[in-house]
């Protein structure tokens, strides 16, 4: 019998198939069985609806850039740090980057699925500040994890249409989009000043 992590990422990857060929609102759960090649009972042990399925992307995205660095280098500026995990990120959706602009975009009209997925998105951007040495804790921690989903958004947009071998466009809008958060944050200490973080989603309509 397959272990449960070799299942799961092969339902994840069915689900992914289906939603970058046929849409993810019109993928059924009965589709990415048969695309899994799994009962319905196998889908459903593991992942009960497609809301499951799409926290188990974002986990197995997570995974995949938490495993993939070492010790953080303090040599490092956090913002040459925090780029660097950001990139592993985008690298690690590459693969699935039809998927994802489906899945975005279909729950763009659904925004209690949106809403549900962005407290999802907003536990991830917490673990990839903390992957780059940055504290996600606290106030100071609230404030981080919605400034970098402003970035991540902003430059996700761009990595759906970037069709360059090595990514060069999406390195630079991230790169641009830091550089600005991080002015934007000596700003506000300058001032002795912030903004205070309130409870919406990161953005509804974007995934993993």
């Amino acid at each position: 019998m397959a272990k449960k992590a070799d299942l799961s990422r092969q339902i994840i990857d069915a689900a992914m198939k289906r939603a970058a060929d046929k849409g993810w609102r019109a993928t059924t759960m009965a589709d990415i069985a048969a695309e899994a090649k799994l009962s319905l009972a196998d889908i459903y042990r593991i992942f009960p609806g497609k809301p499951d399925i799409l926290r188990g992307f974002t986990r197995q995205i997570d995974e995949a850039v938490l495993s993939g660095g070492g010790e953080v280098d303090e040599g490092e500026t956090p913002r040459d740090r925090l780029f660097d995990v950001m990139m592993r990120r985008f690298d690690a959706l590459t693969p699935y980057r039809a998927a994802v602009e489906s899945i975005s975009r279909d729950l763009r009209s659904d925004p209690v699925a949106a809403a549900w997925h962005a407290c999802s998105l907003r536990r991830s951007l917490a673990w990839m500040l903390e992957a780059a040495g940055i504290s996600a804790d606290g106030f100071a921690g609230a404030l981080r994890v919605k400034g970098l989903g402003a970035v991540y958004l902003a430059v996700m947009r761009v990595w759906l249409t970037d069709d360059s071998a090595d990514l060069s466009r999406t390195m630079a809008a991230l790169d641009a989009r830091l550089r600005q958060a991080e002015q934007f944050s000596r700003t506000l200490r300058s001032r002795g000043g912030a903004p205070r973080p309130d409870d919406s989603p990161a953005q509804p309509g974007v995934t993993a």
